[in-house]
């Protein structure tokens, strides 16, 4: 007689982020690579998580990250400059083609509330936001830009622009699972993005190496696998 399969566990992956965040960016698409060649990535269960590095930015201003990037550190333009050169590089070097001159500072709240509104799409609702903010230069502070997002990745545009702009439970429900989600980042201890926590057990900071993740992600399953 057969044994009956045994159903293993599965890890799970929280990833705080912030959409204005170009390592976060560059983190998603290396993670991306190595949970793609990850021999067990039927047993990973991936939540994307709400970061805000820059919550204060005003909604609507539409002023240029390096301007905004100026005054907020009080940096030198060129040396910001300088710096967003060498992101751009290593974002290329991953498929990725940052254009810093056509970005736009923006307060990324509404952009959260979207990809909880996305349910099942929230990987590529991400996905698209960060295209729209880093190579589109696009204002995703702004709801029609959000609403245009949500219908390339085939979300209703009507709902979403409810859900966004008005009193509608599920915008309200979204608005408060990111305040959840900023919440637990203080409670945890997280202080820069992106953050990667499995099982809420074992971190790694940072848009890491493709090798780095493959090594955490398997750690994250031998755990579960260890509990059993």
């Amino acid at each position: 007689m057969s044994m009956p399969d045994v159903l293993l566990p599965t890890a799970h992956i929280e990833i705080w982020s912030d959409i204005a965040c170009p390592w976060c960016y560059i983190g998603k698409r290396r993670f991306a690579e190595a949970l793609e060649s990850f021999d067990d990535r039927d047993r990973i269960e991936v939540t994307w998580r709400s970061y805000q590095l820059s919550p204060d930015t005003p909604v609507g201003r539409r002023v240029p990250e390096v301007e905004a990037l100026v005054a907020m550190k009080g940096m030198p333009a060129e040396q910001v400059r300088q710096m967003f050169s060498q992101v751009s590089d290593t974002a290329a070097d991953v498929g990725l083609e940052i254009d810093f001159d056509n970005v736009v500072a923006a307060n990324t709240f509404d952009a959260h509330r979207l990809v909880h509104l996305a349910g099942d799409k929230r990987d590529e609702v991400l996905e698209a936001l960060f295209r729209a903010h880093f190579v589109d230069g696009e204002a995703i502070d702004d709801v029609d830009v959000l609403v245009k997002v949500a219908a390339e990745v085939g979300l209703d545009p009507e709902s979403t622009r409810a859900a966004l702009d008005g009193d509608d439970p599920a915008g309200e429900a979204a608005a408060d699972a990111v305040t959840a989600d900023l919440f637990d980042a203080r409670r945890i201890g997280v202080q820069g993005v992106p953050f990667f926590v499995a099982n809420r057990a074992v971190a790694v900071s940072g848009a890491q190496p493709v090798d780095v993740f493959r090594q955490f992600l398997r750690r994250a399953v031998d755990d579960v696998t260890v509990k059993l």
